[in-house]
């Protein structure tokens, strides 16, 4: 007899850059887009130029961490979701494990990795060194009502994205930023005019900022 199909994204690989885990002031769970994966997320590390930070970046399976738009149904994006959210619980418990509190953990994605990295954090909010959403927002279909409790304290959120971006309404990032004031987080929009499906030189100098807060947290 068979068992149970193992969840898509189990057994994948991370990616790592700076310091070791127990060497690290904080540590940043950097989660990719669509049709990409740990390279592409880690070459942000240098334009982020933080010294004595641990980055890991899981692995998608086939370089997708659910099939369809965030917009879909989240059923038709199952088992993809739910295998993706395991992974950073796992992350983020092997950082805890590793003597690293919440409060100097960082929560980063892109695109694809964004909307994951929104939805996990929402799911689970809690006074984390700060959450990155870079071309993203929470998963789910148009009229899709969050209605999660529970409390960031003040974690530094951030949201940015292109007023055009042709993968990620303007409309789910407001809703999104909504959510995680909602929860209590200090959260920063910032839509960008006629930008590229990409992160700019801004987004990046907000992250800068908020790591190196990071690597001062006692």
């Amino acid at each position: 007899m068979t068992g149970a199909p193992l969840p898509p994204h189990a057994g994948q690989p991370v990616g790592t850059a700076g310091v070791p885990l127990r060497e690290c002031r904080g540590a940043v769970i950097m989660v990719h887009g669509r049709n990409a994966g740990p390279p592409n997320i880690l070459d942000l590390v240098p334009r982020l130029d933080q010294p004595g930070i641990a980055y890991l970046a899981p692995a998608a399976a086939n370089r997708a961490w659910y099939p369809y738009s965030f917009m879909a149904e989240r059923a038709s994006n199952e088992p993809g979701l739910s295998s993706g959210l395991s992974v950073l619980a796992h992350l983020v418990a092997q950082i805890e494990a590793a003597g690293v509190p919440k409060h100097r953990v960082m929560l980063l994605g892109f695109s694809q990795g964004a909307c994951l990295t929104a939805e996990f954090a929402m799911r689970n909010p809690a006074r984390f060194g700060g959450v990155i959403v870079f071309s993203g927002g929470l998963i789910g279909p148009a009229g899709t009502i969050w209605g999660q409790t529970g409390g960031f304290d003040g974690t530094p959120a951030f949201f940015g994205c292109s007023d055009v971006d042709s993968h990620v309404p303007k409309s789910r990032v407001d809703e999104s930023a909504e959510v995680f004031s909602r929860l209590g987080a200090a959260v920063t929009k910032r839509i960008y005019p006629g930008m590229g499906h990409l992160v700019n030189d801004d987004e990046i100098e907000f992250a800068r900022a908020l790591l190196r807060d990071l690597a001062t947290a006692s």
